[in-house]
Order: C-alpha cells, then structure tokens, then sequence
C-alpha cells in the first residue's frame, strides 16, 4: 500500500510512537507551534482541526503544502496569532530552542481551554548535551523533574513525563552527534538563531520511498520502547490546565 503521509525521520517516528497515546480520541481543536515542515501537521490535520505555526519560512513552505485545506499553516509566531483557545497546544522538539523556557510554557499554557492538554518533546538530560544540539541551535536539554517543574510552575497539572528512543535513539543521537562534529565549524559564523531556524530542514527525508522505509525499520522499536518508558534519549510529557482556569 501506497504510505501517502509525508516522511519522517527514525527518530521523528519514535517520537510519534512515543506521543499517540497521549493525544484525545475524539475531535479536538489542535494548536502546534513550530511545526516545522510539517511531518506531524499532516498527521494531526486528518484527525483533528488543525492550526500550525512555523516563522522559518522555508518549511512554512513545505508544511503548507503538505497540510494542505486539511488545515492551516501560519507564518507566525505565537504572539502575532490572533486570541483563541484549544483543546491541545503541542510543541515538539521546541523548547529547547527558546532561551527563556519558562515565558515559553506560560505563553503556550494560556492558549489552553479549561481541561485542555499540552503536549512536548524535548532532548532528555543535560549531561548528554553534545555537539548536535550545539549545532541546532539548542540552550538546553532537560532532566525529568526540571521539565516536570516548569510545567507544575505554570499552573499546570495532572503531569505526566516519559522517555522514548530506547534503543534506537542513542544510537541515532550518537551518528548525530558525529555528523555535527564536522558541520559545527561552517555553522559557527551563524547565530543560534539562525541555527534553530535551520533545524527544521536538517537531516529530514523528502523522498516517500525512504519516508516507508523508516516506518518500516522503525516499528520493532516503537513497540521496544514501550517496554522501557523510564528510559531514552529524549522526553514527551503531558500536563493538563486547570479545569477552573
């Protein structure tokens, strides 16, 4: 059968391994910020309604395209979107991009609807912050319980915090970092920035055949990785606003 969704990377499929249980079953009215080029977006446009935002113009370009009428693509950053609430506001592979962490969760915390969910991945622990993330412009990567502080800090509850990428990911991480090594030199001149700006083209699939390939090689360890979930490269995590809010 012809796979007609837009490729992902392995890790990107590990990560959407890792983030399906934890999206609503029923209708929903979906926000994602920084959408990149819009791998996620497609897929959350057939299920929900669907707004995304991404300032880089570039994978705007492609994540319009690939989203399609199925929903919206936004040159925008979160401030410039008009007020509105929803049942999720989803952030992948982001906040560890932006210097100040905690204006970031506040700002995404109050576009949520009272009970509304909010939905991250981001690199997991400090000490294993290495060339990669230097090269994609990251200031940080987060220990379980520093994530879950930020997320209780912004008035937010019911938190839950999972690792994914056991084993893939290490591995993956590991080529990541070897590639970086060599492009960190050319890069340097660039700002951080400018870097982030960038991540969402870097080492992405364009072709569909590679995009089938990597789901395939990719399902044994979405299904290991649920045997592990205190333990992978990288972290999702679910928090709820308050109902009252």
């Amino acid at each position: 059968m012809r796979d007609t969704q837009p490729p992902l990377s392995l890790n990107a499929w590990l990560r959407l391994g890792a983030v399906a249980g934890l999206l609503p079953d029923g209708p929903a009215d979906v926000l994602e910020v920084g959408c990149g080029q819009g791998g996620f977006a497609a897929r959350l446009a057939r299920r929900y309604t669907y707004v995304g935002l991404e300032p880089d113009p570039a994978s705007c370009a492609v994540a319009r395209r690939r989203v399609g009428a199925a929903g919206r693509v936004l040159g925008v950053r979160l401030e410039d979107l008009p007020p509105g609430r929803f049942d999720v506001v989803c952030a992948f592979e982001v906040l560890e991009h932006l210097q100040d962490d905690k204006a970031a969760i506040a700002a995404w915390a109050d576009r949520l609807r009272p009970g509304g969910r909010l939905l991250l991945s981001v690199p997991a622990y400090q000490r294993r912050f290495g060339p990669a993330d230097e090269l994609v412009g990251h200031f940080r990567r987060y220990d379980p319980p520093v994530l879950r502080d930020l997320l209780t800090g912004a008035g937010l509850e019911s938190v839950e915090v999972r690792h994914y990428g056991m084993p893939l990911g290490y591995a993956l991480e590991s080529a990541r970092n070897l590639v970086a090594k060599r492009r960190l030199a050319a890069a340097a001149e660039r700002s951080a920035d400018e870097r982030s700006a960038a991540s969402g083209r870097l080492l992405q699939p364009e072709r569909p055949l590679r995009g089938v390939l990597h789901r395939l090689a990719s399902a044994p360890f979405r299904a290991a990785q649920r045997l592990t979930p205190g333990r992978g490269p990288g972290l999702v995590a679910m928090a709820r606003s308050r109902v009252g809010a």
